[in-house]
C-alpha cells in the first residue's frame, strides 16, 4: 500500500507536513477542523504538493527529513516536485569523538572522571545554624 507525504500551506502562511494513505480525505479532515491539531488553529489554505512512498516507514522518515527542512527550502522543494527521496537531503550521521591519548584516565587530573571530578555532587544547604555540606 502506498503512503503520501503532503505539505499545506495555512491561510496565515505557514507549512504543514503529514502523512497519509488517501491525501485528499486528510486535506478534508484538516479543512473540517477534524485533524491535525495544528491545522485546528492553523486552517489549511491550499494542498501544495504530496510525494508517494512505497510503504509508511519510507513516508515517516521522509516526513521528519522534511519537517527538519527551513520554511523557503519547503517553498522549493514544493517548486521542484518530482520524487522526493532526491530532493530531500538525508541527515547529517554525527559520530562520537575518539579520545585523545592525552585524555587517558592516568594522565587525568580528576582521576579519569572527567573535569568534575567525583560523579556525586557536593550539595549546600543553608540553615539557620549555617552552612553545611551532604553528597548524594
Amino acid at each position: 500500500m502506498a503512503w503520501f507525504v503532503y505539505l499545506i500551506e495555512c491561510t496565515d502562511g505557514s507549512l504543514y507536513t503529514g502523512i497519509a494513505v488517501d491525501v485528499d480525505a486528510r486535506y478534508a479532515k484538516h479543512a473540517s477542523g477534524k485533524g491535525a491539531r495544528y491545522t485546528r488553529s492553523h486552517p489549511p489554505a491550499r494542498l501544495l504538493v504530496s510525494f508517494e512512498y512505497p510503504d509508511r516507514s519510507a513516508a515517516t522518515i521522509a516526513e521528519h527529513r522534511i519537517k527538519k527542512l527551513s520554511a523557503p527550502e519547503k517553498r522549493e522543494l514544493c517548486r521542484r516536485g518530482g520524487a522526493a527521496e532526491a530532493s530531500v537531503p538525508s541527515p547529517a550521521r554525527r559520530r562520537r569523538a575518539k579520545p585523545s591519548d592525552s585524555a587517558s584516565p592516568i594522565a587525568s587530573p580528576a582521576g579519569g572522571r572527567g573535569e568534575r571530578g567525583n560523579q556525586r555532587a557536593q550539595v549546600w544547604n543553608v540553615f539557620s545554624d549555617g552552612l553545611y555540606s551532604s553528597t548524594r
